[in-house]
């Protein structure tokens, strides 16, 4: 069985694009242990380096991060784990820090693969192949080994001789991508278990790139990429994501999760469509603007329609973020561009997998599965999404009015006031959108609140709804707030609907609405929107149920175009459609 043991120094240049197959974030587990007297086998799997617990005892002695057997074992000692997804194995990194005299003096590892639902296998299942011969450990040290690349497998038994201790186990290689079975079905391309790897990173002082594209939102700031602190003026740091295959893009989320004090400024994206694994050496112009520069805020996630993606295939993503900061997860919604992979596999393992709705835990969005585009588009108009609104994504047309949970997320908190209210039973968000009025003084224009309720809109069984025209409102912004419902109190909408579409351009050079810049959102009931003065939009248009909204604007109130402009769209070669998420 050949092998080769790299230094230490070398593991930036042998690892660094490969998955850790084995970690926790992944959902790897221990299946079963041999024994676990002073340890639990668990610590092996666990993200973070293994700490000093010198001089801690517990009712069995001394503490350690790590698994830890009884002394005197005849034979040896072993410790089954099931990977967190199916791969390609090509490494391993045995690590027996702070275990210093009761370390595993050697170690050897097995592999195999077994279906989904089947009992997981024991010690003595005969499909059990050694991929890792019989090496020597020394005292709280890392010791890192390669291997050729394995089948695909999704458990590795752990052996030690003949017992001890060892802190941490990371098995790296590569993961076997799993796809949607609908090959037209958009999906995040930069997933993990879609196949998708960091190649490369600027800086990670404090939080490592490969972190980006894991599964679930993480549990707190260790669990992202954060760079250091800059000094320097216009510094940036980015993140290269080579995706699972070449796709046609549509969508992204940026995640800016526990990241409250030094999350980043505003990021963008670029793309590119390359066959090298890392493209170092590619001229900055030919990457391809995706996403404009954009103000990021605290501890959300944030969702974009991607720009200038119509028709082209890209195989990696580059996010900027200015000038520096953290970033939990990105999320790269888009349709592979073949349903045969250059890696030549026709169909995707467990393709189940990718279309769990699980708070990102899979490959689909966490806000159900993402939009499927239809395959043929021609004799249509452009298809845009409609993503989850965010004050960022909506802030350059306008504001979103809505509380928040943790005082911490406000968009821009360092000028956001928030205060205790109400004797202590309140919080106040202060002035979160201002009114804006330039009417004419003789105009007679007067400020007020409206009532609107709004009947559903007909969005076509597969989730699709044409625009067809658009107003704007020259002299005034204006403001939407949805208002609840109540059983049994007459007027009240008992069940009123709980989501509604916002939909806006900006305004073109001849006047009429830029088609190019329309952007559909997905509003909740517990958000209010403010259309800046003279944005395109479109009026209120409610999904599912029935809705009442207050209104707030200024206006004359006769018709007057200094009111109201309505522009109907011109739809000889098809409709702008937005497509709604179920």
């Amino acid at each position: 069985m050949s092998y080769s043991q790299i230094s230490l120094d070398k593991f930036k240049d042998t690892f660094s694009t490969d998955i850790e197959l084995s970690s926790v974030a992944l959902g790897g587990q221990v299946i079963s242990v041999s024994d676990e007297f002073f340890a639990e086998a668990f610590h092996l799997l666990l993200v973070e380096p293994a700490p000093s617990l010198k001089g801690q005892f517990g009712p069995k002695g001394a503490l350690f991060s790590g698994w830890e057997s009884r002394r005197h074992n005849p034979a040896f000692d072993w410790c089954i784990v099931k990977l967190g997804t199916t791969g390609s194995i090509n490494g391993f990194d045995i690590d027996t820090s702070h275990f210093n005299g009761n370390e595993a003096p050697q170690a050897s590892v097995e592999i195999l693969y077994s279906p989904e639902g089947e009992l997981a296998p024991q010690v003595d299942d005969p499909r059990w192949e050694e991929v890792l011969p019989k090496v020597g450990l020394g005292p709280s040290s890392r010791h890192l080994f390669t291997v050729p690349p394995s089948k695909g497998v999704n458990y590795v038994k752990l052996n030690m001789y003949p017992d001890g201790g060892i802190a941490r186990f990371r098995v790296y290689g590569l993961v076997a991508p799993i796809f949607p079975s609908d090959t037209s079905a958009v999906f995040d391309l930069a997933h993990v278990f879609s196949g998708g790897r960091v190649v490369y990173t600027s800086d990670q002082h404090f939080g490592v790139g490969s972190n980006l594209i894991l599964p679930g939102r993480g549990k707190d700031m260790g669990d992202g990429w954060e760079t250091k602190r800059s000094r320097a003026k216009c510094h940036k740091d980015w993140a290269i994501i080579k995706l699972g295959d070449a796709g046609y893009l549509s969508q992204v989320e940026i995640d800016t999760a526990h990241f409250m004090g030094n999350f980043p400024e505003s990021c963008e994206l670029h793309a590119l469509h390359s066959t090298d694994l890392v493209p170092s050496d590619v001229p900055e112009d030919s990457w391809t603007p995706i996403l404009p520069r954009t103000k990021l805020g605290p501890h959300r996630r944030h969702f974009f329609q991607l720009e200038n993606v119509q028709g082209a295939a890209f195989t990696h993503v580059k996010i900027t973020i200015h000038p520096d900061g953290g970033v939990k997860r990105v999320r790269v919604h888009g349709r592979r561009a073949d349903p045969i992979s250059a890696a030549g596999d026709a169909q995707a393992a467990h393709p189940a997998r990718a279309t769990e709705a699980d708070g990102g835990s899979g490959a689909a969005s966490a806000q159900g599965a993402p939009p499927t585009l239809s395959p043929d588009r021609s004799a249509r108009g452009p298809l845009i999404p409609a993503v989850p609104l965010t004050p960022e994504a909506f802030a350059p047309f306008g504001k979103v009015v809505q509380a928040y949970a943790d005082v911490h997320a406000v968009p821009d908190p360092r000028n956001t006031r928030v205060t205790g209210a109400n004797q202590g039973t309140a919080t106040k968000f202060h002035k979160l959108a201002l009114l804006e009025a330039s009417y004419p003084a003789e105009s007679g224009a007067t400020a007020g609140l409206s009532i609107y309720r709004c009947k559903p809109i007909d969005v076509t069984a597969d989730g699709e709804w044409e625009v067809k025209l658009l107003e704007r409102h020259p002299c005034t912004n204006q403001a939407f707030v949805p208002m609840g419902g109540a059983a049994g109190l007459g007027d009240a909408l008992e069940e009123p609907g709980t989501r509604y579409l916002v939909i806006v351009a900006h305004n073109g050079a001849d006047d009429k609405p830029d088609p190019r810049t329309l952007r559909a959102f997905v509003a909740s009931g517990g958000q209010g929107i403010v259309y800046d003065t003279g944005v395109w939009h479109h009026p209120m248009a409610v999904l599912d149920k029935t809705m009442d909204f207050t209104c707030v604007e200024t206006q004359i109130g006769n018709g007057d175009r200094l009111d109201c402009e309505v522009v109907d769209l011109d739809g000889s070669a098809g409709y702008c459609t937005v497509k709604v998420p179920s």
